[in-house]
Parts: C-alpha cells; structure tokens; sequence
C-alpha cells in the first residue's frame, strides 16, 4: 500500500470495520460555521453534532475532508511550494466519536492502524500529551507500550484544543514520526523541535470539558473524540519520502505541468511546479464547490491562489493560459474519491482558461506601468501609493501583486498614501450615487455596502446555511436590533436566499436562532451584490453580529427554479417555431407561474401554441442534466449563447445549457447567459402549459405559462371543467365541443328570429301615438317602443321610411333602466328640406340629452330620462311644423 487513493480508502475501510459511518466530506465552504472562510478541519461539518445542536443517526464517523488553509489566521499561502508540508488545499483523514467512546478507545484504534495496517515501526513513533493529562499518559504506556521518554508531557495550548472562548475543549495527544538521525531536528518540547526530524502525522483531541465564561472549566456529560491526520503527510510517510510533493499524486501532476510548460522540474523552477500543482488542487476544489474568482471574499481568496500559480506558470515562460490544462490530470488521480469534480471539470476547465486570459493582460498592462514608474527609484525606495491604486483600480492590478513584484528590487509600497487613493474614489463615488435621481433614496444601501462588503451567495449550491447578521436597516436607518413584530432589513455576511434579478424574484424563507424566528419576506440585490432580505421578527429580537441558521423556502425555490428553466425551454421554442427575429424583451419568473415577453409582429395561433408546448416538453422528458460554465462574455456570445433582457453583466458570466439539439448531440438545445437558479435535469420541470398569449405592446406579445405542480393542477381543474360542461350537455366530452357549437349557432338563429319579430311587432301596430300623420306638408311616422334594443333602432328606421314613403321618421325606445334612444330617419327626397340631425338633437333636449349625430339621412341621440318619450317625438313634430 503507497498511493494516496489506497491510503485514504484504508483509512475509510478501517474505521469503517469499527463501527464508524463513512461520511462524505462536506464542501469547503462551512454551512454551519459563518465565521469561517473555508472548512479547515474535519470537525467542521460536525461542530454542531459536538455542541448537541444538531442529531445524527449515528454515534461514530470517519471522513477524509477537503480542507483549505488560505485565508485568515489560516493563512499558508506565502510558504506554499518553498516548503516541504504547507499547501492551500489538504485531505484531513478523521475518525470522531460522539459521546460513544473516549481515550483509551481512540488511543487503541490509532495505534493499530498505524502499527498494523499501515505498518509503521513503533519504533519510529512517539506521541505528545497535555502535561496535566495523566490518563492519556497512562494509557499510551499500557496499550502502545511506550516509554515514558516516548511520551512527551507538554505543558502549552499546543496540546489543549478549544473550540473558541467558551465552549467544548480538552487535551490533546499529538502522533510523531521520527524520519531519522540524518535530518536535523529535535522532538517537540526541545529547543530543535521546529526542524523537520519529528514530524506530526496525527492529532488526537480528547473532547473532555466545557470551558464557562471567565475560564472555569466542568466535565462534559458525554465526552467526545476529534482527530485528524494529514493525508498528504501520512502518504509521505509510508511512501519513505520527505518532502509532501514528492509522493505519487504531486508527482502526477507536477508531470502533466511539466508536460504542458517544457520546463523540467528542477533547480528553481521546481518550486513554481510544485505552487502550480498545490494551488491547481484548491483552485478545482473551490470551483467545484461553488466559489468563482471575485474580488470579494472567498471569491477574492480563490482569485490570488489561481493568480498565484498563474504567475508562476508565467514565470516558466508559458506563452498562452496552461493551468486550464491540467485540470484532467487532477481529475484522473482524485475524481474517483471526489465525483464533485467529474461533475464540474468543464466549469473548472472554463473559470481557469478565462481568469488566466484575463490575468495575463492584467499582468502585461501593470508590469509595463510598473517599470514605467519605477525606472527612477532605486533599491530601498518607496513606490508611490497613488500610482498603486491607479493599477488597481484601472488595469486590475492587485495590492498584493504589485508589493510582489517589487519585493526582489527592496522597494516598498506607501500603504498610506493607497489607502487615501482609495478612500477619495470611495468618496467620489458616494457623492455621484446621491446625486443620480430616484436612487439617492437609497443612499443607505451605498454607505452599508462599503461598511460589511459584498455578500457571498450560496444559493446556487445550497438552500440552507449559516450566516452573521452585518447591519440591520429600519425606516432608512440603520440599527443594531429589530423586537419582535418589527419588520425591517437585514444583511448578512453570506446567504442561499437569491435576491430579485433577471426577472426571477427574490426567495423567501426563516432566519432563525436559539429563541429567535424572523420570517424572510423578499430578497432583493443591491448596487449588484448586496443582498438585502425583507424580514419580520415573528419571536425574540435580531440583534447586529447574531450568528443565524438561514433556510430558503425549499417548495417555493423549487417551483421558481421550475419555471425560470422552462422560461430558457420556451424562448427557444418560440425562435424555432415562430423565427429568428425572436428576442426576450422581459420576464417575471415566480412561484406559481411565468411571463415571458418577446418581440413578434402578430398573434400566434392554436397551432403554433401547441407546436412551442410540443417542442419544450420533448426536452422536459428527455431529463437531461442543465450544466451552467462559466465564460467571458464574448466567448459566451460566440458559443451562441443568448443573452437575456434586462441583465447586466459583466467580464465574467455563467452559461446555462440545456438539452441536446440530436440525441447523443454535444450541441446543447437551449444555452443562455443567466444568472438565476435552475433544476439540475430538464426532467424537474415536470411539464409545461401555456395558459394565455396576447399583445402587451405593438410588436411585442406576451405568453403565461405554469409547470410542475400548478400546471398539473391547472390541467386538472381545466378537465373537470370540460366534463361538467359535456355533463350538462349530456353528451360524451370528444363530442362537447361539436355540440356546444350546434347549441351556439341555434342560439343566435333564434335571437335573430326573435328580433325580426319584435320589429315587425313594434312597427306593426295600432295607436294614436303611432300612426302616420302630416305635419304642415310633411309626412311623419312617430313611434314610442319597448323591448326593442337601441342597436336595432336605425333597422326601424329604415322600416319606416319604406312604410311613409316620403317623410320623416321618428323613432324612441324605452330600456329597462329607463334610459331612451332615439333616432331620425329623412328619406332622401326630403334631405334638402330637412336635416335629421337638427331634428333628432330637437328631441334629445326633451329627453335630457346632450346633442347627437349622424348624417342628414340617419341621425340618433340618447337620453336619460325615458318617460318623456312622447315629448320628445312632440318635439321633432314641432319643429317640422315650424318648418
């Protein structure tokens, strides 16, 4: 047994024998642990199984856990690749008890691993304890048969673990290897022990107590185990090697780096090898895990370690971006362990190549400025600040890279004179936000986003975190609490709640800790990555740097992710059936539902509906994988991805793709620049139904459409609809439609019959108010009505003027609301004599009207009140008589 693979397997294998449960690593950035970069331990992801917080269905684990130590206090970065044990990025082997068994246990279950399986001389090992240990003492005497010169009683912190200030802590047992009498150094405790001699490969932690505010220390009712051991230094070990990098994995891929520079590994620039196949590892990792290079936070991190090997890949005089190139290697030595980076080695593949690209221009531009300006300081000089945040802030330069680059020449930066570069722009930036109209009314969001930073989201990788309340924001004001029943903002320092952009609201969800709960509203983003969660304290009081347990929504998240991906499905549907000149012009992307805006000349029809919900749900059931890559945004253009309406973005952009243009094609069928979240298979949507289409504005039409579950219910609730409808009309429901169609048109037929019998009725009858009398020469038709609707009134009319032969017709009809309508028919002969529209508007005015119109032949005029319909005809026949 030497290679790492079969090391970690045993590991697992072992413990697993033991009663302990395998457990997956968890991902390198802490869900449970806000105050943390980057997990940097094994015990991380059981911190809170440790405290009693969290329940697990076992009480013994084992794992290999991807650490990185990069950041912070943590921080191994400098020393990487110059020394012979620090990287960025380790697998910490552990076996963790819970309350089950302790020392005498875990000292047993060490010892034979080591000895046994792994077969390590004893006499090559000792071990350290804490000095007040005496039962660790004791028990390694009695079970490893050590002597009391083999077991070192060390009196520092170095050998007691704290879990912080207060909280879970006790004694440590450290495992040394002694690599020989030939290299220099002391064991621990001696003055030599910082030389390489003894070295650590495994650290024993005794969970005994709990440490109380103000230092008083009481036994812990179920005393606990936390180890961890050092994959990369054990394999050393049993590899009989020295130097970390010289075992099989480093070796592997220290060959594939040499392979793509040309450059041996040897002499100076073995050490850029080794950085470059150090930081290629966290580099992977991190991206796997959702981190991408920013110049915030982890982002930030993960940016200066690519950079870093970026560097010195430029330094062995590689011409174009080359650490993109060995991410397969990485993946052929871990990805078996580790399917997380099968999975992602195309975004691995694609953030590398991109922040390379972008670096080496970075790195071209500020060397050029960097010789420039410092052609007249000699050795020992001090580089001007102002100029060192003008390659920041301008070429992209980084503080850190330009201090690098002039550490060889003894010169200096004026961090002072940066500093107050950097606090002017900050302050010219202030005073142009609260001056750009509507937006200076949320000053406060500008002042907060550079007082806390950016907030990191998590949401694309997780639905549930830990986070630490930043500020807290009430009626335009921060403040340091919200009490129960207020509501108010609040900002974190990260969160899986996705903030409202593109088109897809923002999450909802709870936020809560010991006595708190605080229902999570709406989450919006701000100045492009402040995410500010809408809240309502609903138990106990949000106090400013309270550690929160953060959980999204997970029903309503997964119907948004439903129906943003369906919005990618049906925007290429819609170019396929509709053409080309097919462009999103606006989205709303919810729980229940999506809107899709898109530019189209004119309505679709049935057909072309049921051809788009056709072509979408064939790549719904087809459940292939929805991948997302991180590109440029020219590189994204140039692959043919869509960019989506309303989106900023910037050098940087995430590619959703989904489908297969042809089965077993490479060409996916949907790919889009997009920034939302969406469900991992096609499958996940469910099913798509556009419900409506229409016009919002000229050229642009509108579709509405649902999926999964509210689609379903829709289809359902339309189904019942159809059978009651065929119920009524006692007819099977393939038959409804026919029959629903013969009723309608029998309908209108005996409307049509039945107001040519009212006609022929209102004009047919008898009375003195209806006959056709002369007034002066002319010959008049008058005629008061009911039951005759107002549309129908210029049919009369035109009755009439048959009926009078050459006169003036009058006609008024009564509503049931009592309102009137009235209409003036002249036949032609007479149009010279008399103006229908002076006469009808004579009888308007009796009726309560305003006036009317028409032409000299035909005019009509209305009224409120229909009682004085005879007046109104006595007016109409007044004026006649005046004429």
């Amino acid at each position: 047994m030497s290679g790492v693979n079969e090391i970690r397997s045993t590991f697992l294998d072992y413990f697993a024998r033991n009663g302990h449960e395998a457990v997956a690593s968890s991902p390198l950035v802490p869900r449970n642990d806000p105050t943390l970069m980057f997990t940097n331990a094994g015990m991380v992801q059981f911190k809170n199984v440790f405290t009693g917080i969290e329940k697990r269905p076992y009480s013994r684990a084992a794992t290999s856990q991807k650490c990185v130590r990069a950041g912070g206090k943590h921080n191994d970065l400098d020393n990487v690749g110059y020394t012979a044990r620090h990287h960025t990025f380790f697998e910490m082997l552990g076996n963790f008890s819970f309350g089950d068994y302790f020392k005498d246990r875990a000292i047993e279950l060490a010892w034979n691993l080591i000895t046994k399986d792994f077969g390590l001389p004893a006499s090559k090992l000792l071990v350290t304890v804490f000095s007040e240990d005496d039962e660790a003492h004791r028990l390694w005497k009695k079970i490893a048969g050590l002597p009391d010169d083999r077991i070192i009683r060390i009196p520092t912190s170095d050998n007691f673990w704290r879990m912080g200030d207060t909280g879970p802590c006790g004694p440590c047992s450290e495992i040394f290897y002694d690599h020989g009498e030939h290299i220099w150094g002391g064991p621990p405790g001696s003055p030599d022990e910082d030389g390489d001699r003894f070295i650590e490969i495994w650290n024993l932690v005794f969970m005994q107590f709990e440490e109380l505010a103000g230092g008083e220390r009481v036994n812990l009712p179920r005393p606990s185990i936390d180890t961890g051991m050092g994959l990369e230094r054990i394999a050393t070990v049993l590899q009989n090697k020295h130097n970390n990098y010289d075992i099989d994995l480093f070796q592997a891929l220290i060959r594939a780096s040499v392979e793509a520079i040309g450059v041996p590994a040897e002499g100076p620039a073995l050490a850029s090898h080794r950085v470059i196949a150090d930081h290629l590892r966290a580099s992977s990792f991190l991206v796997a895990d959702g981190v991408l290079p920013s110049n915030e936070g982890r982002g930030y991190v993960l940016r200066r370690i690519m950079r870093r090997a970026m560097r010195h890949i430029s330094l062995l005089g590689a011409k174009e971006p080359t650490m993109w190139k060995l991410v397969p290697a990485l993946v052929r030595e871990m990805g078996a362990a580790y399917p997380e980076l099968v999975r992602a080695e195309a975004l691995i593949s694609e953030t590398l190549r991109l922040e390379e690209t972008s670096f080496r221009r970075t790195l071209e531009r500020g060397l050029a400025l960097l010789d420039a300006e410092t052609l007249k300081l000699g050795d020992g000089q001090v580089f001007s600040g102002d100029v060192a945040f003008t390659l920041y802030d301008t070429y992209g330069f980084p503080l850190d890279l330009t201090q690098d680059a002039l550490r060889a020449r003894n010169i200096s930066v004026d961090l002072e004179g940066y500093q107050a570069a950097m606090q002017q722009q900050k302050a010219k930036a202030r005073a142009a936000w609260a001056g750009s109209g509507d937006a200076a009314t949320e000053t406060v969001w500008f002042g907060l986003r550079e007082q806390v930073g950016a907030t990191e989201f998590l949401g694309y990788e997780t639905e549930t975190a830990e986070g630490v309340a930043l500020a807290l924001v009430k009626d335009g004001k921060p403040v340091d609490r919200l009490a129960e029943g207020e509501k108010g903002y609040l900002i974190l320092n990260q969160t899986p709640f996705y903030g409202e952009s593109g088109g897809q609201q923002g999450d909802t969800g709870i936020v809560q800790a010991n006595g708190l709960k605080v229902a999570v509203t709406d989450t919006q983003k701000k100045l492009g990555d402040l995410f500010v969660h809408a809240v309502t304290v609903e138990e106990g009081t949000l106090k400013v740097q309270e550690p929160l347990e953060l959980v999204v929504d997970h029903a309503r998240r997964s119907a948004i992710r439903a129906n943003h991906s369906a919005t990618h499905l049906l925007h290429e549907a819609l170019r396929l059936t509709l053409g080309d000149h097919v462009a999103q012009k606006g989205s709303l992307v919810a729980q229940d539902r999506l809107r899709f805006d898109f530019s189209h000349p004119k309505p679709i029809s049935d057909e072309e509906i049921k051809e788009i919900e056709d072509l979408a749900n064939a790549v719904v059931l087809d459940n292939s994988e929805v991948t997302t890559h991180l590109m440029s945004v020219d590189d994204a253009i140039a692959s043919g991805a869509r960019a989506l309406f309303g989106e900023k973005y910037g050098d940087e952009v995430r590619v959703v793709s989904m489908g297969q243009r042809q089965p077993g094609s490479n060409k996916a069928w949907s790919v889009e620049l997009c920034g939302g979240t969406h469900v991992r298979r096609t499958g996940d949507i469910g099913l798509i139904r556009i419900v409506s289409n229409g016009a919002v504005a000229a050229g642009v039409r509108r579709i509405e459409a649902m999926t999964a579950d509210a689609a379903r219910r829709h289809l359902v609730n339309e189904s019942r609809l159809l059978q009651g409808l065929a119920d009524v009309l006692r007819t099977p429901v393939p038959e409804a439609g026919d029959r629903l169609a013969t009723l309608v048109e029998e309908n209108r037929k005996l409307e049509r019959e039945l107001t040519e019998a009212r006609k022929k009725l209102a004009m047919g009858g008898g009375g003195g108010d209806s006959e056709i009398r002369t007034v002066g020469k002319t010959r008049l038709l008058a005629k008061a009505v009911t039951g005759i609707e107002l549309k129908d009134l210029k049919a009369l009319a035109d009755e009439g003027k048959k009926q009078v032969g050459s006169g003036v017709v009058a006609i008024v009809a009564t509503s049931e609301d009592g309102r009137a309508g009235l209409v003036v028919g002249v036949t032609a002969d007479l149009t010279g004599s008399f103006n229908a529209v002076d006469l009808v508007r004579k009888g308007s005015e009796a009726l309560g009207g305003k006036g009317g119109g028409g032409r000299p032949d035909m005019a009509q005029a209305g009224g409120p009140d229909g009682s004085k319909a005879q007046a109104a005809l006595d007016a109409i026949a007044a004026a006649l008589a005046e004429a």
